[in-house]
Parts: structure tokens; sequence; C-alpha cells
């Protein structure tokens, strides 16, 4: 599992845990959901809390246009859960403990020490239709998944 994941490809596949303990499935949602993916360095930091709750303010507005959205950092489940509830994330907060999915997608470390901060946008085929990374952007990362929904439903 490696390499990087670019538009046009199929989304890898993953089964995670969420913070309620439930496990996820990238599958779950072929055929009847897009879904924004967004890899995230760690809970509880300046960046990530910014970024979250962008993605919780707009989460209503993801849902109606058919996207669900689901958050990976290598934080356990537990820790997403207190993350989960100070930031109002309604969505699934993902433990990808040992970053064998960041690793599958190619969500690449910043200044070679921090995890990246990736979005990825798949649509209900499971082909990736859109990646944004900025480390120093993470308000922008709602504004990229939501343009990159509109462009799919176009």
């Amino acid at each position: 599992m490696g390499g990087s994941v670019k538009v046009g490809d199929k989304a890898p596949d993953f089964t995670l845990r969420g913070q309620d303990g439930h496990m996820v499935s990238l599958h779950d949602y072929a055929g009847s959901k897009n879904v924004v993916i967004y890899f995230y360095p760690k809970d509880f930091t300046a960046g990530c809390t910014t970024e979250t709750r962008a993605f919780s303010e707009n989460y209503q507005a993801l849902l109606d246009m058919g996207a669900e959205v689901l958050g990976v950092s290598s934080d356990s489940a537990e820790t997403h859960g207190s993350f989960a509830l100070q930031c109002g994330a309604r969505f699934p907060l993902l433990e990808d403990s040992g970053g064998t999915v960041r690793a599958a997608y190619g969500a690449k470390s910043s200044f070679g020490l921090i995890p990246g901060r990736v979005t990825y946008v798949i649509d209900k085929q499971g082909t990736v239709r859109h990646v944004f990374s900025s480390q120093l952007k993470p308000k922008q990362h709602i504004s990229e998944a939501i343009e990159a929904l509109k462009a799919i439903s176009e």
C-alpha cells in the first residue's frame, strides 16, 4: 500500500474505527454518496480544530450535496470522541493508528515530520475527483471540497 492517489484514480478502500466505536468503510458509500475524506495531523491542535470546525459548520450543506465527510488522523477513537464534541463534528472521525490509510492515499508529511493536511473528494463510483493539500490553509479545505462537489453534480 502506498503511492500518491491522484484525480482519476480509484480511491483505496479502507475500514477504520470511528469515535463512536463503529467501523466505517469507504465501500459503504459506493453508489449512494460522494465522500469527502480529509486527513489531518492531530486532534486539538489549532489548525486541525479550525479545519474540523469548518467542516462541521458546513456539514449540512455537504449532506445536501449528496456527500458524507470522513476525518482521518492517527489519534485514537477515544481522543476523536472528545475532539468531535469540542468541534461539533457530527461526522465520523476515524482512527488510522498505524497510518496505513494515509500511506495508501499518499497523504504526505509536511516539513518532513508533520502528518499532511490533505482532502480528497471521491464520487459515488469511487473515483477521486479532487485533491487539495495545504498544511497552512485549513479553512480552504472546505471551500475546495464544496467547489469539487458542485463540479461533480454539474
